[in-house]
């Protein structure tokens, strides 16, 4: 049996992270990753076998999150990390006009949201600062290890204290600003602050995106500050970015770091099952049948893959198994990628060269009520009528994805009936996108033409071509009970598992959703520092 010292099951980004750490701290660490190529979901791929020169990035599309921590100890510059920030969140409407809101810009928003309504122009400042002061609180968050809430033991005792501690400074309104945040819909949370159905639709965007729940399900407002709170290194509250080379040249990144630490990473090896003895982990079995050996066990797959079906039911405590059994992981994600021989052409902001609302996120979401409209279509059974959709054109800055003239727009759209992961549905994927386009040509009448290539990427192709369950992009939906110490379940939200030496590095686990890389260094940072208790004990018994 081949040995390493750690083996890291899945080579998406978060799995490449946890190997890059793995391997810095001197441990001689294998990365095993089932598909021809390394990335999970943060992949650029040509999708279109008649035009190979033409590359999207397939499924997720734009970057943020990713804290300095990251990028500064693994030197992703270096190795090819750069990203260029998004321009503002842009709106057509149906009716006429258009409306854009910038991340840094405060001038500038109060005359796009002046148009629509003065007084929410006059509410736009006091909302960017109650978001940043709420940043403040949230943003570390991110970065800590969630304590097991409940334990009765010295060290977890300790950890919820020292958590407690590090918030003492909160006040009455802080902590119920952060309480209203968890528990409201987002439409609810806007409704009290705007009154303007523009402003309220481009605002609502966030709390829905890759979520299984319409603008009027309580929660969403957590999922719109947990997309608002990060940047792209530049300073700027919610600065979203596209790497240049589309996502999979993050992934590219983190595994040029990682093999320049020794990293050694084979694709095409699918993982069967992860062996233990004892109640701790020892290696892996592939689907070849080959055997490999290792003290210290990650896994970045879903928690159902990871532990299901890696390690057993019969391997796991009962409750464990049954948190795991009940993680909710629904979708109704569609993503389409778009290759055009033009760029849209608006008819509230006319023209086919590029102009400033091209280079941001270019919504089809009017109002708040055409969302939760797209959302009832999916959640009675049927594909959305009008879906709704978060549009980019990387091409805006990125000229290395396309030929010369040419341009990309991905839309990340919803919703699909959440059990369409179980049926390839190509026809009625087809008649979905063809609406979508429909609704944007409704406001770019030449989008139609300008479309030379179309690629439809499914909830089962999600869950069978990249593993995401359910077609979920988080690994797990980010509803209440599902965050922080419960994520992806009690006891267990340390990046820790029932199996000695197993860590899991997820985006099922704290801080996953979007291309973060927090749980692949959480999760690496557990195994190195129980290794080096280990040698501690050893030592004091010797």
């Amino acid at each position: 049996m081949t040995q390493y010292d750690a083996i890291v099951v899945g080579g998406g980004h978060n799995g490449l992270v946890a190997a890059a750490y793995l391997a810095r701290s001197g441990a001689r660490t294998l990365v095993l990753e089932a598909r021809g190529k390394t990335g999970g979901a943060a992949t650029t791929e040509a999708p279109w076998p008649d035009a190979p020169d033409f590359r999207v990035t397939r499924l997720s599309y734009v970057m943020s999150l990713m804290p300095p921590t990251i990028i500064n100890d693994l030197d992703l510059a270096r190795h090819g990390y750069k990203i260029y920030p998004m321009g503002p969140y842009y709106q057509a409407f149906p009716e006429g006009g258009s409306i854009k809101l910038y991340a840094d810009d405060a001038k500038r928003n109060h005359e796009e949201v002046a148009r629509w309504s003065v007084k929410d122009a006059g509410a736009m400042p006091r909302w960017d600062a109650w978001l940043a002061g709420l940043a403040e609180v949230l943003g570390p968050l991110l970065l800590t290890v969630p304590p097991k809430i409940g334990s009765r033991s010295p060290r977890d005792l300790s950890e919820t204290l020292r958590l407690a501690w590090r918030h003492r400074g909160l006040d009455v309104r802080t902590i119920a600003d952060v309480t209203r945040l968890m528990t409201m819909s987002i439409a609810d949370l806007l409704d009290d602050w705007f009154e303007s159905p523009q402003v309220k639709g481009a605002l609502a965007v966030n709390g829905v995106i890759g979520t299984w729940a319409g603008p009027y399900e309580p929660g969403t407002a957590y999922v719109m500050a947990h997309h608002s709170i990060g940047d792209v290194g530049d300073g700027h509250l919610g600065n979203w970015g596209f790497q240049e080379g589309g996502m999979g040249a993050v992934s590219d990144a983190i595994a040029r770091a990682a093999r320049g630490f020794g990293v050694e990473i084979r694709t095409g090896a699918p993982v069967a099952r992860v062996q233990t003895s004892g109640g701790r982990a020892t290696g892996v079995v592939l689907s070849s049948g080959e055997e490999i050996g290792a003290s210290v066990v990650v896994s970045s797959l879903h928690p159902r893959t990871a532990f299901l079906d890696h390690v057993g039911a019969e391997n796991l405590p009962s409750d464990f198994v049954t948190d795991i059994e009940h993680w909710k992981t629904r979708s109704g994600v569609v993503k389409i990628n778009l290759a055009l021989a033009e760029l849209p052409d608006f008819t509230a902001d006319p023209g086919t060269e590029l102009q400033e609302h091209h280079t941001g996120s270019v919504e089809m979401a009017p109002t708040m009520e055409y969302i939760e409209r797209a959302f009832t279509d999916a959640r009675e059974g049927r594909p959305a009528q009008r879906p709704f959709s978060d549009g980019v054109i990387p091409t805006a800055f990125d000229k290395t994805l396309v030929p010369e003239g040419y341009h990309i727009m991905s839309l990340f759209t919803q919703w699909v009936p959440s059990d369409w992961n179980l049926e390839p549905h190509r026809e009625e994927l087809e008649a979905y996108a063809d609406r979508m386009i429909d609704c944007y040509t409704e406001l770019a009448p030449n989008l139609k033409s300008a479309i030379v290539h179309r690629d439809i990427v499914g909830p089962y192709d999600l869950e069978h071509d990249y593993g995401l369950i359910g077609g979920n992009i988080f690994h797990g939906e980010l509803s209440l009970e599902q965050l922080f110490h419960m994520r992806p379940a009690p006891g267990f939200a340390d990046y820790r598992t029932p199996i000695a030496g197993l860590y899991y590095a997820s985006s099922a686990t704290h801080a996953g959703g979007g291309v973060c890389g927090i749980p692949g260094m959480q999760a690496a940072r557990a195994a190195i520092a129980d290794k080096k208790a280990s040698r501690r004990r050893r030592a004091r018994r010797s």
